[in-house]
């Protein structure tokens, strides 16, 4: 199988080689499609929290070694002074921080243990394991009253052969059973591997299912990504790859999986790099949103002039017969125009952001100038609605937009990673922002509030990683948010 999907995946989830957005949001667990305000309260008080990671991050003098920043919400919103700092040289945190490892350039959360609090799952996948020629780690650390503490490695059931095992990871109730499970990507037979849920604090989970997704549809798994397509109890996975050619070459493609005890392929959609699902047209079945940030081509028929967004909407038997819908820079009603090297659709996120249970979608366009500023980049919102996803309403934010903080600069990539939280637990959804690129890849996160028209440029603030006591110098943080 050629890799030109990995290497063009790499390019769109791991800081390793240019840093941008891993984790594009998905729906949790057990939660309606579009009523998530709340994905991500590791310390149960009712408020969102963010987890902000810094895969480059110098961590016991390693270069790279990353590490994951961890804000609480509260009634005031985001609290900068309430932060907790992962990283693998923490105490009670497996592994011992290395120069290359990335830790928290994959990241998800979800409440694996059934203790009412949320966990953070980090996909470790370049770890090495041993002397043996196993790659790969699922780190979980556990949520509580006090916020996130001590993590444990998934240590069995484990698949027998794992190669970048943690790739991708998401989190769900995969097999409607009402406990949390977690889907990770391997580069190795079989590519998806679930454990279920609820998995103890020793690092055992009730069991493993493997899925050879190349096999059942021809599609290899790169990404995953959850949430609840058709309405029912179990969590539904869209599983992101490539799939070969009548003519013998490859293209990008995606297919859903409907949960249940063994997923099962449901049909294909768009493909692309990054996805979320949500219902973006309160029918009360989740849509999947895809977003294809290259150029449209043979092998990428779902790109556009500057990237493009899909939506292929959801029923009660999976994949809807409606027409799928494409959205571009220059759809009508969308802000700025579609010009190639955009990168419209790097990053996605989905949350109602003004409490109308309408799920709105982020869009980020890492590489788009800004006047003189290249690759400055920007985030688009676009507003849900009963018509569905279209371009009425939407509104981009960039740091040259009025009551943003910073001015828009070379190489920042704004817009490489967004996130969805209701921090303050007012029904509405506020925008975090991050650029990787900022001063000489440092990295920031910006932080939006919501107001009953949407997100809004007032009160917004940027924090970097030395702000929440990390480490200063090249950590592009902000590369993946999770909320």
């Amino acid at each position: 199988m050629p890799q030109k999907f990995r290497m063009a995946l790499a390019c769109a989830a791991t800081a390793a080689l240019t840093g941008s957005l891993l984790a594009a949001g998905s729906a949790p667990a057990g939660a309606a499609p579009g009523a998530d305000r709340i994905r991500a309260d590791f310390n149960g008080d009712g408020y969102g929290d963010l987890a902000i990671s810094a895969p480059l991050a110098k961590v016991s003098g390693k270069s790279g070694a990353g590490q994951v920043a961890v804000v609480y919400g509260t009634a005031a919103g985001l609290d900068t002074t309430k932060r907790t700092l992962i990283d693998q040289a923490a105490a009670g945190i497996p592994g011992t921080p290395e120069s290359g490892d990335h830790f928290g350039d994959r990241v998800t959360t979800g409440d694996l243990d059934a203790d009412g609090y949320t966990d953070l799952i980090v996909g470790v996948h370049g770890e090495r394991i041993g002397s043996t020629d196993d790659f790969g780690a699922l780190t979980v650390v556990w949520g509580g009253a006090s916020g996130l503490g001590t993590g444990t490695d998934i240590s069995s059931p484990l698949p027998e052969h794992r190669n970048e095992l943690g790739w991708s990871v998401a989190a769900g109730d995969f097999d409607g059973d009402g406990t949390t499970d977690l889907a990770a990507a391997n580069n190795a037979s079989p590519g998806l591997n679930i454990f279920k849920g609820p998995l103890s604090r020793t690092g055992k989970a009730a069991a493993l299912t493997g899925v050879d997704t190349q096999d059942a549809t021809g599609i290899n798994t790169d990404k995953i990504v959850a949430g609840d397509v058709d309405g029912d109890a179990a969590t539904d996975l869209l599983v992101m790859g490539q799939e070969e050619t009548s003519g013998g070459g490859y293209r990008t493609r995606s297919v859903l999986y409907r949960g249940g005890t063994t997923p099962k392929p449901a049909g294909k959609v768009a493909g692309g790099y990054a996805a979320t699902i949500a219902d973006v047209d309160k029918d009360g079945f989740g849509d999947i949103v895809t977003g294809n940030f290259m150029e449209k081509s043979a092998d990428e028929p779902n790109g556009g002039p500057g990237g493009a967004v899909t939506v292929t909407y959801g029923s009660a038997t999976g994949l809807s017969t409606r027409t799928p819908v494409r959205i571009t820079q220059d759809t009508a009603g969308v802000p700025g125009a579609a010009e190639k090297g955009d990168a419209f659709g790097w990053s996605l996120a989905a949350g109602d952001t003004n409490g109308d249970g309408y799920a709105d979608i982020a869009v980020g366009a890492a590489s788009e100038s800004l006047g003189s500023a290249q690759k400055a980049g920007s985030v688009v919102v676009l507003r849900g609605a009963a018509g569905g996803l279209t371009g009425t309403g939407a509104k981009a934010f960039s740091q040259d937009t009025s009551g943003v903080p910073g001015t828009a600069e070379t190489t920042d990539f704004f817009g490489g990673s967004v996130a969805f939280t209701d921090a303050d637990g007012n029904g509405r959804a506020e925008l975090a922002a991050g650029a990787y690129g900022e001063n000489d890849g440092a990295g920031a996160v910006w932080l939006f509030k919501s107001a009953s028209s949407g997100v809004t440029a007032t009160g917004s603030k940027s924090v970097s990683g030395p702000g929440l006591g990390g480490p200063a110098g090249t950590s592009y943080f902000g590369d993946v948010l999770r909320g």
